[in-house]
């Protein structure tokens, strides 16, 4: 179904945040684009982020475990913190003098599994929370899934993140910011495969090798496959192979991640439907059936993961 996404009305204006509130979340990894749906196609993957936030004390407390741990910033700069700060404004809600935020973080970073978006996510989703919204309400969805598309500039994986399954998004009016999204339910046959290399790639890095200007002919193209894109994912994986030819952006940037392009083009000559996964370097094999094991005939001696979609995105969890 279509979600019509939209700011929340304020709740309290210039009022701030009980203290003692207390919110925890789960948010799941995310792949984006599957080939030609740029910007726009996301799947929610099975693995998640966990956070818990706390309103107490009169100074900011952030705690980073597992990915992140030693590189993220513990202050004000953390961006589920930033996105909190975020939700609180567009909530007309002052943030708290005092908070202890604990992050765990199960999305490799830099590698084209959505971990900014899975923060920015995580950071909505909290403030949401620790302001009395319920994240099982379809409206308070919508205000998180608009808030985190706002700060990474693009919905597909801040969507898929939020509402898991497949996600299709747009921007209504040509207008970013009024983000609207359909949620579609994968095949059951569709196997996700995911190889992650060790070197990251930032997303600003690969966003720098797009052409600012495409043909119109190429734009005729990828339209027709992101259409079909759509359907393979839903309803005949057989079509996956077709599906996930992309005209737009991953040969621009194959300069960025050589290897794994090499890897993408070797799995489609093996008859496995492969792309980069995000802004990668990740790649991401489309496989229904063969699974992990056609992949690793291919890929040899390398991290790969599988690990399944999941129909349910953001939510609470208890803090017991």
């Amino acid at each position: 179904m279509a979600h019509r996404v939209k700011s929340a009305e304020p709740l309290r204006d210039g009022a701030a945040v009980a203290a003692g509130a207390r919110a925890r979340v789960r948010v799941p990894a995310s792949t984006a684009n599957l080939g030609p749906g740029f910007d726009s196609i996301g799947m929610a993957l099975g693995v998640w982020d966990e956070a818990e936030a706390i309103v107490e004390g009169d100074s900011l407390v952030v705690e980073a475990t597992g990915f992140g741990e030693g590189e993220v910033p513990l202050d004000e700069s953390h961006l589920a913190y930033r996105a909190m700060v975020a939700a609180w404004q567009a909530l007309g809600l002052d943030a708290p003098q005092g908070l202890r935020l604990s992050y765990r973080g199960a999305v490799p970073h830099s590698r084209g599994m959505g971990s900014s978006a899975s923060a920015a996510v995580t950071g909505v989703a909290l403030g949401t929370a620790l302001a009395g919204l319920d994240l099982a309400d379809d409206a308070v969805l919508r205000f998180v899934s608009d808030i985190a598309s706002s700060i990474e500039g693009h919905p597909d994986n801040a969507s898929a993140s939020v509402y898991g399954n497949v996600t299709v998004s747009w921007a209504d009016g040509g207008d970013a910011g009024d983000w609207r999204s359909a949620v579609l339910a994968p095949h059951p046959d569709l196997v996700p495969v995911l190889v992650v290399p060790q070197r990251r790639l930032s997303t600003a890095t690969a966003r720098a090798a797009l052409p600012t200007a495409i043909a119109l002919a190429v734009a005729a193209r990828n339209s027709g496959r992101t259409a079909l894109l759509a359907h393979a994912l839903t309803a005949d994986p057989t079509l996956l192979m077709p599906a996930t030819q992309d005209y737009l952006h991953q040969e621009a940037r194959r300069p960025a991640y050589p290897e794994s392009m090499a890897l993408v083009d070797a799995l489609r000559d093996a008859g496995i439907p492969a792309v980069i996964s995000g802004a990668g370097p990740t790649v991401l094999a489309l496989t229904s059936g063969q699974g992990e094991e056609a992949v690793r005939a291919v890929a040899g001696d390398v991290e790969i993961i599988s690990p399944g979609t999941t129909s349910r995105g953001v939510h609470a969890v208890s803090s017991s």
